[in-house]
């Protein structure tokens, strides 16, 4: 088994809590969903949130749909004039068999755009 880096990203519509956990257990499921991998698979996961969003901490999404026992942190993204706002990113670290040009990143809600080179379509 090989550690691979998969990346992911969603927009928010507005900054609220539930919106907020909602679009980020999205993308986490989106994640594992297409790069078929459960939550033994998942090594670490790095999140992080544009400054516009202060409602809640992504990890918590994770850990509500089931992944507890797995190190997570979350940071705030750098604040880049003219960036894309309400974004939350994640790099997950996965145990996986996949070569790592077959790894799916998931790009959500139009974030596509921010690693066009990489995203699928969605």
């Amino acid at each position: 088994m090989t550690v691979r880096a998969v990346r992911g990203a969603t927009q928010l519509d507005v900054d609220e809590a539930e919106h907020l956990l909602s679009r980020t257990a999205e993308l986490m499921r989106a994640v594992l969903d297409r790069n078929s991998l459960v939550a033994d698979d998942v090594v670490s996961i790095i999140l992080t949130a544009t400054p516009d969003l202060r409602s809640a901490f992504p990890a918590a999404a994770v850990r509500a749909i089931g992944i507890t026992d797995v190190p997570m942190i979350c940071a705030k993204e750098i604040d880049v004039a003219g960036a894309m706002p309400r974004v939350v990113r994640l790099m997950a670290h996965i145990e996986s068999d996949r070569p790592r040009d077959q790894v799916r990143h998931v790009y959500l809600h139009g974030t596509n755009v921010l690693r066009d080179d990489i995203a699928e379509e969605q």
